[in-house]
């Protein structure tokens, strides 16, 4: 799809350091804008998972400034509700580790979370779960501890509470990291959906056989924090010296350069998108 020209993020000379000195950031000048389809690559440490916390609000930038759809995204702004409720409402972030997003005592009410700390009428929520619950295949989980679900069901169970917001940009940690390939699958096919629908989706991840599927453009980070490359990933994946050099790679990987083509048309049966997802 065509991408707009307006900057969902702006980042600008952007640094970070944890309270116990660690560098996660140095110096990032980055700009996505509305629609994008982003993949975040670098080996771990480098980066890939503070720039999502930046980018979702949770942490603040310690060197450089940072905008979020025109605004400064700072402990400042996020302290004004109105800025507060608007970003939360927009933006919609996927934790690589599920225990860490979910708290409720069943699945409906962990999906139905979101919606009624919006103040949503009670109909709406409902409609909003029962869409969520039957676009990611969640009906026999509806009223099951999520504590009692396997990984990958979490994984899902996780991302339904974020589609429930209907948020205009998905932020995404490893979302594929540890499932099998139909609940994979089943993921991919859904962001491809989503972005035809208009979100702007950045996932990290390591998975460089789906990065084509997931995303247009790729950035990679190196080992000591940088954003080293920007581009198509096409360019970005078949640039193997970048790659070993970033530590992605060693120096007998081969990418299938068909796999993707293939994969892309392997999905099962497409489940109609009937959750109103409207153009960001």
């Amino acid at each position: 799809m065509s991408v707009d020209d307006e900057a969902i993020f702006e980042l600008k000379d952007v640094g970070f350091n944890y309270p116990s000195g660690e560098k996660a950031l140095e110096g990032v000048d980055l700009t996505i804008n509305r629609g994008e389809k982003v993949a975040l690559l670098g080996a771990n440490g480098s980066g890939k998972s503070t720039l999502l916390k930046l980018l979702n609000g949770l942490l603040f930038t310690r060197e450089g400034t940072l905008k979020a759809f025109g605004q400064i995204l700072s402990e400042e702004s996020m302290a004004n509700e109105e800025f507060s409720f608007a970003f939360r409402r927009r933006v919609g972030f996927v934790f690589q580790n599920s225990d860490a997003q979910l708290f409720n005592s069943n699945v409906w009410e962990e999906i139905a979370f979101g919606p009624i700390q919006l103040g949503l009428p009670e109909a709406e929520v409902h409609r909003l779960v029962d869409e969520v619950i039957a676009l990611l295949g969640l009906e026999r989980f509806r009223e099951r501890p999520p504590f009692k679900l396997s990984g990958g069901e979490k994984r899902l169970v996780a991302l339904a509470s974020v589609l429930s917001l209907n948020p205009d940009v998905l932020l995404l940690d490893e979302p594929t990291s540890g499932l099998d390939p139909r609940t994979q699958r089943k993921l991919i096919h859904l962001f491809q959906q989503l972005n035809k629908a208009g979100k702007t989706i950045i996932v990290a991840t390591h998975n460089l056989e789906t990065v084509e599927e997931i995303a247009d453009r790729a950035l990679i980070f190196s080992e000591d924090h940088h954003l080293v490359a920007d581009g198509p990933c096409e360019e970005i994946l078949s640039n193997i010296d970048l790659l070993i050099k970033a530590n992605l790679v060693d120096e007998e990987f081969h990418l299938h350069p068909h796999g993707h083509q293939t994969l892309i048309h392997a999905h099962d049966g497409e489940r109609s998108l009937n959750l109103s997802l409207k153009k960001a």
